[in-house]
């Protein structure tokens, strides 16, 4: 396609773009070329530049079809283009089918439209008046960005420019700054290969980011091969700069961890150095081995038992909250079962948030508190690992699977069918039960506008000889920090996990990489602060107060972490974590006390103490001082 953008200077001495669209000639992904004659008569054309792997184009593309379809009465013509070279056209039917895309979507070949219109990322649009003058070019709106979403949009640049120019008033702001994923444009190696794909990166990409990156898999888009790889490059440089990829938030000063993603700074060196010398191939006898994956599933193997989360397909609305859906099923297991790794597979990764599974009894009833622990997880970011050896979860004989499932809608209708698979282990090789607990801080009351508030948790009952091997926190949008610490019996405090900036995108379990033995009678402590201010642009509402809830515009503060548990020499049996309610149910005064007293001050705040206790509890503060010490408790 040829074409000009041409700069002209107006009478009042303002610099308009004028773009010549004479020549235009593009094909949809249906095989039906478009031309400058197919738009002629449009008053506004909108030119959206859309990318099928970018994960803000996912965001967006159902907004797009809303405002095609509510401007289309009023001669304006909405124009999706793919301009990335990764794209084929299988795949943007598969996008234009899966968000219901009504407007023409066309691939634009060598990045000729992407060039003229100036277009650098995805996903960013260009209007055009009737004289063909760019009127506006950047953002839809600002709901969405690189790591957060707004609960609504506060600026709505298309729409307002659209309105402005259909009223015949000027723009009153016509540039923006996209982000969003870059264009993704075919290189040209620039000479000397220092750095080649097939020596140096290749096996890089394969140590930290192919295990998502991969068909199928949690990235967005697949590194498995040189020309995804390379038309990817500087987008690569991009968020391996930031510090957005690969994504591990833990301190370097704390703990040392099995999973650790990061980068180290000979591997940033060489892939920012290769991208700049225009992604040279080099030998493909220098290629590494293939990664060799179980199809579907991140397990090592395939899974000896599948089960599905619901019993048929859940469907979810387009907006609006959902509430957790609580799906039942009763196993077949007439002996114990040891789980050596499992896997929740969602079947629709854009709405399912959060899936917990719960294993009890046959035919128990009330709450689950799965505040406390659970049999397995699936959250964001979340990967699959074996159990270490000679570790294993337990499924007792007899039980029922309860799946706890949190959907968030994206603006389409959707349809969900998760499962669940299990790899189990040969019960005579397990030497340790590995157990799931927490430290809870439940009466949360996040103020208005507080840019740090800070809670502390510990853990309510002590841990028998154990090993630690892992830990996976958990808050929402307004999550800030979080930090583990040991507290042994004879005093001594150690941080094992500190991480200074939570990113809710990301809800990583920490594998360390030994694990730690832990004497009998050790607790753990968990620190966490929240940023409820406009600061942080992930907040749904500044100007409400939080408190602990379900939905991700309320919050939580949950110190999960695992456990392996000994089997006794002598009798063959495995200590025991008894459920928080059969526990509370034993509890002494002093225990409770001791329970709700997170930092161990020895005295209780309001904050401090449940929202559905704190009148009763208040009731025992004899000096009217607002805290509860331990010489105001009654005797029993």
């Amino acid at each position: 396609m040829d074409g000009m953008l041409a700069s002209e200077k107006q009478p009042d001495g303002q610099e308009i773009e004028r773009v010549d669209l004479s020549e235009l000639r593009l094909m949809d992904f249906r095989g039906r070329e478009w031309t400058h004659k197919d738009m002629a008569e449009s008053r506004i054309l909108v030119f959206a530049f859309l990318g099928t792997q970018c994960p803000l184009v996912q965001q967006y593309t159902a907004r797009l079809d809303e405002m095609e379809k509510k401007y289309r009465d009023k001669n304006v013509t909405f124009i999706a283009v793919d301009s990335n070279d990764q794209d084929s056209l299988a795949a943007m039917s598969a996008h234009a089918r899966k968000f219901g895309l009504d407007m023409p979507f066309v691939k634009d070949a060598g990045q000729q439209l992407a060039t003229l219109l100036r277009a650098e990322r995805t996903p960013e649009v260009c209007l055009l008046d009737e004289d063909r003058i760019v009127r506006y070019r950047g953002r839809i709106d600002d709901q969405y960005g690189i790591g957060y979403a707004r609960v609504r949009p506060e600026a709505t640049y298309l729409e307002d420019a659209l309105e402005a120019v259909l009223s015949g008033r000027p723009v009153e702001v016509s540039r923006t700054e996209s982000v969003g994923c870059l264009i993704g444009r075919r290189p040209e190696p620039t000479g000397t290969a220092v750095w080649t794909y097939c020596r140096d990166i290749a096996p890089i990409l394969q140590r930290r980011c192919v295990e998502c990156h991969r068909s199928g898999e949690l990235g967005p888009m697949s590194f498995e091969n040189y020309e995804d790889v390379a038309a990817w490059g500087e987008m690569i440089v991009e968020v391996i700069q930031d510090g957005r990829m690969p994504p591990w938030h833990a301190s370097p000063n704390h703990g040392k961890f099995a999973n650790d993603r990061s980068l180290k700074v000979e591997e940033r060196r060489a892939i920012r150095e290769w991208v700049e010398a225009g992604c040279p191939y080099g030998d493909t006898n220098d290629l590494p081995k293939p990664l060799e994956f179980v199809a579907g599933w991140q397990l090592p193997k395939e899974p000896d038992y599948v089960v599905n989360v619901s019993p048929k397909p859940f469907k979810v609305p387009a907006t609006g909250d959902v509430r957790y859906q609580y799906f039942k099923v009763d196993l077949d297991f007439t002996e114990d079962k040891w789980v050596q790794a499992a896997e929740i597979l969602p079947g629709n990764r854009s709405v399912v948030h959060h899936i917990l599974v719960f294993v009890r009894p046959r035919g128990s009833q009330g709450d689950l508190a799965g505040e406390r622990g659970f049999l397995f997880g699936y959250v964001p970011g979340t990967r699959v690992q074996p159990m270490p050896s000679g570790m294993a979860k337990k499924i007792p004989a007899n039980s029922e699977l309860v799946f706890q499932v949190h959907y968030t809608p994206v603006g389409t209708p959707q349809e969900d069918h998760s499962k669940i698979g299990f790899v189990f282990a040969d019960p005579s090789t397990i030497e340790y039960e590995i157990a799931t607990t927490s430290a809870v801080f439940v009466a949360l009351d996040i103020p208005p506008r507080a840019s740090d508030y800070r809670v502390s948790a510990l853990l309510p009952e002590t841990l028998p000889e154990c090993l630690l091997l892992s830990m996976s926190p958990h808050m929402h949008l307004r999550g800030k920090s979080f930090r583990y610490t040991l507290l042994y019996p004879d005093g001594k405090k150690d941080v094992i996990l500190d991480i200074p900036r939570y990113d809710f995108n990301w809800q990583t379990e920490y594998r360390l990489e030994k694990a730690i033995p832990l004497p009998a009678g050790t607790r753990m402590i968990c620190d966490a602060s929240y940023d409820n201010s406009e600061e942080n642009l992930n907040n749904p509402d500044p100007n409400s107060r939080v408190r602990w809830g379900d939905q991700t515009y309320e919050e939580m503060m949950i110190g999960y972490f695992h456990v392996a548990i000994p089997r006794d020499s002598e009798s063959g049996e495995f200590a025991s974590l008894a459920p928080r309610r059969e526990r509370v149910r034993n509890m002494s005064v002093e225990a409770i006390f001791s329970r709700l007293d997170a930092n161990q001050d020895g005295k209780l705040e309001p904050n401090e103490i449940p929202a559905r206790l704190r009148e009763a509890i208040l009731r025992l503060d004899k000096n009217g001082d607002g805290t509860i010490t331990r010489d105001e408790l009654p005797k029993n």
